[in-house]
């Protein structure tokens, strides 16, 4: 039999919980998905995949069956360093983007036309294309929660002291975090990481026109 893991983990507990199923005789895939919340709801997410290649193969179909996209990327703990790794991207992405067109605002020009020039350039990323809309809308009703976010976040501090790496602006939006989280609560949307913007210069981000946007099976 096979235990296939979606959560995610950090690495070492990846490894753990393989050792334990390889003593009962069990097999184990982690399989973390990527996406956001538009690919969740087309059923078309990215299955990050870490695993022995033949019981990846045997359970390939199983896991066409759950996501768009399969990605084999090596032994058990490949998978949750991956996700681990997108998630600290991700919200990186997403601050950045806040301060982008704060800063721009600031300076005088109009939101709506300063994301679509964003959303033109080389500062473009899927994060601004998926959430800035509702940054622009005010719902900020897209993402996960904070308490996640910072599960997360931590967990890519932890590898970073594990292997060495410095992580000097991953350590900086994780302070962040932690900071909307005190403000906004546990079950906060993550979006609203950009709030903190709007809060501190006492102003907002709002264009018209801009919609939660959604990816059709």
């Amino acid at each position: 039999s096979t235990w296939i893991d979606i959560s995610t983990t950090d690495r070492r507990e990846s490894l753990r919980l393989a050792a334990r199923c390889a003593a009962q005789g069990v097999s184990m895939l982690e399989a973390p998905m990527t996406g956001g919340i538009p690919l969740a709801h087309a059923g078309q997410m990215t299955v990050l995949v870490g695993g022995e290649p033949a019981v990846f193969e045997r359970c390939l179909p199983v896991l066409e069956a759950i996501g768009g996209r399969i990605l084999h990327l090596g032994p058990v703990g490949s998978a949750s360093v991956a996700k681990v790794v997108t998630n600290m991207l991700a919200a990186s992405h997403l601050w950045a983007l806040g301060e982008g067109l704060m800063l721009g605002k600031q300076a005088g020009l109009a939101v709506g036309p300063l994301f679509e020039a964003i959303k033109a350039s080389c500062g473009n990323s899927y994060v601004a294309e998926t959430e800035g809309p509702e940054i622009l809308n005010g719902s900020y009703d897209y993402g996960f929660t904070f308490a996640l976010q910072a599960k997360d976040a931590n967990l890519a501090y932890e590898l970073g002291r594990e292997f060495g790496v410095p992580l000097e602006m991953g350590g900086l939006v994780e302070q962040i975090i932690q900071r909307a989280r005190r403000k906004y609560g546990d079950q906060a949307w993550s979006t609203q990481l950009v709030k903190l913007l709007e809060d501190d210069l006492g102003t907002d981000l709002r264009a018209t026109g801009y919609e939660t946007p959604r990816i059709e099976r």
